[in-house]
């Protein structure tokens, strides 16, 4: 049977206030449409409040000030903050692999692994690597020769580490991700493409989170370098010599071409591309399967392909969408002068 909290409790956890039966109990989190008697929901945005009476959820998350609910309510700040927290109570335990080596696990003699460091089956790892404390690498990942890996680390299956790479603390790499592949670079000669070797490096700051099948090249020369507290999602590729500053948020099946540079704070939505060689300030975003081709200055919005600032792109469109009456009246306008060009020509 699931574990089940009185929401007296559950509002302590969130620093929130119950309205109605404290003692209510919980046994796990779902959404509006979904929760049962013995769940709670949330309500973040007061555009689902009219789902909130067809609800059988046995409690609601709401904001402070939020009306009356039809079931027991916690009051709090951030509903979606709090709901978190909830989620993080009624998480389930996510397998991992003890502490120490798997018998199948193949470790270099001059490999280094701080305490409590988990290594899963069939994980190797090269010549003078460098684990942290506590860090957790699962089942079949490799890590190349030189490697160095910080504490608190979740290395997910399948990912690939390649040499002379380093990765932060706290940092989560998830599923079949290959950090340190050769950059795509090969110059056309005598007609054929000859390969530009890729001798640099990738450097993962601390608290970074990289999706599942996502790609990070390394350097020509130098590093490729993810910036602290960043978080890339999955099928993301950051190519060779990108520098990405702290705190920037990229969303699935985007692509940075090589030596962009990226601020503090930048958020690329799904799709985005990014040409080769150029900066987006701090701050700056990216909506949705846009393509920039330019700099982007600090604290910009950027939409559409090619890229344009979205106010621009919001006059451009309100004109398009006048195009059709235009046109109907762009006829009438060529009917009318070819009746006064004929009324001209024969009074």
């Amino acid at each position: 049977m699931s574990d089940s909290y009185p929401l007296a409790e559950i509002a302590k956890w969130v620093g929130g206030v119950v309205r109605g039966d404290a003692s209510t109990r919980i046994t796990g989190v779902a959404g509006l449409d979904e929760a049962d008697s013995s769940e709670i929901a949330w309500l973040a945005d007061e555009r689902y409040a009219p789902q909130l009476k067809s609800s059988r959820a046995g409690a609601v998350v709401v904001p402070r000030h939020f009306g009356a609910t039809p079931m027991p309510a916690i009051l709090c700040d951030d509903p979606s903050l709090a709901i978190s927290a909830v989620l993080a109570k009624f998480a389930p335990a996510i397998p991992r692999p003890a502490p120490g080596v798997h018998p199948t696990a193949v470790v270099s003699p001059t490999a280094r692994l701080g305490e409590s460091v988990s290594v899963g089956p069939c994980v190797v790892i090269g010549d003078n690597v460098v684990v942290g404390d506590r860090t957790v690498l699962h089942a079949q990942v490799f890590v190349g020769p030189d490697v160095r890996i910080g504490s608190d680390c979740e290395l997910w299956p399948g990912v690939v580490i390649r040499e002379r790479c380093t990765i932060g603390n706290r940092v989560v790499i998830h599923p079949n991700c290959t950090i340190g592949a050769d950059g795509f670079g090969y110059q056309y000669v005598g007609g054929r493409h000859v390969k530009i070797p890729q001798i640099g490096g990738v450097e993962i700051e601390d608290d970074v989170e990289i999706g599942a099948n996502s790609t990070v090249d390394r350097a020509k020369f130098g590093v490729t370098r993810v910036g602290r507290g960043t978080k890339i999602d999955n099928l993301v590729q950051v190519a060779h010599n990108v520098r990405i500053g702290p705190n920037c948020m990229i969303v699935a099946q985007c692509g940075i071409a090589g030596s962009t540079r990226l601020g503090q704070g930048v958020v690329l939505g799904g799709k985005v591309g990014l040409r080769d060689h150029i900066s987006l300030g701090d701050g700056v975003q990216v909506a949705a399967c846009a393509c920039v081709s330019k700099d982007v200055p600090a604290g910009k919005t950027v939409i559409g392909s090619p890229a344009v600032d979205h106010e621009q792109f919001v006059r451009e469109r309100a004109k398009v969408r006048r195009l059709p009456e235009m046109a109907d009246q762009l006829r009438a306008l060529i009917k009318r002068v070819e009746q006064l060009e004929a009324s001209t020509d024969h009074p």
